[in-house]
């Protein structure tokens, strides 16, 4: 029986997330499997990866296959280096403390690449929503602009519609012409007659 290290496809349509598993080669990709040793959600980012690394670490020595994903994931995990560091322990190349400090060094550099890789997609994520803020309060202020001289010309139509409604009426409506009172003049004393 060959056992692999595989992926197993589960969440919903257009949103898959995945397990990484143990399992016999003959059996279907969502089917039966020996061992769940973690998994991996690509619809984050940077994609997140939760693993067993020491069940891991133990499935490759032991003679499981990796597949060609899962072997990236492993590799970036770094169950891939500290497996190739092991067999150099074997071998005699060095000794073990020699390749704990190596996958030490190596693992500090690895997740300070991904605290930076973090840290970029924050900044871009932030100037974008600036840059989208921005550009929606000048497109707010064109609307604005755009509505205050829409309002100005109709307040104008209207003032103008009232002055040539006032004109047509003073027109049609004859104002009768005032005439000036005419001073009463007093009338003379005529002498009584005596």
């Amino acid at each position: 029986m060959s056992t692999k290290i595989r992926l197993q496809r589960h969440g919903r349509k257009g949103y898959a997330y995945y397990h990484i598993v143990i399992a016999d080669s003959r059996a279907p990709r969502d089917g039966k499997f020996i061992e769940r040793i973690g998994s991996y959600n690509p619809n984050t980012n940077p994609a997140t990866v939760d693993l067993n690394f020491e069940r891991a670490l133990y499935w490759l020595q032991v003679g499981a296959q990796p597949t060609d994903t899962t072997k990236n994931i492993l590799s970036k995990e770094g169950v891939l280096l500290k497996k190739h560091l092991l067999g150099g322990v074997k071998k005699g190349a060095f000794t073990e403390t020699e390749a704990e400090t190596k996958f030490e060094a190596w693992l500090n550099k690895k997740q300070s690449a991904v605290k930076d890789e973090i840290s970029k997609l924050s900044e871009t994520q932030r100037a974008d929503a600036k840059a989208k803020f921005e550009a929606e309060k000048a497109v707010n202020k064109a609307k604005a602009e755009a509505l205050a001289t829409k309002k100005a010309k109709l307040l104008a139509a209207k003032k103008t519609a009232e002055v040539k409604a006032v004109e047509t009426v003073t027109a049609e409506v004859e104002i009768p012409a005032v005439e000036e009172p005419v001073a009463e003049v007093p009338a003379t004393e005529t002498p009584a007659a005596e």
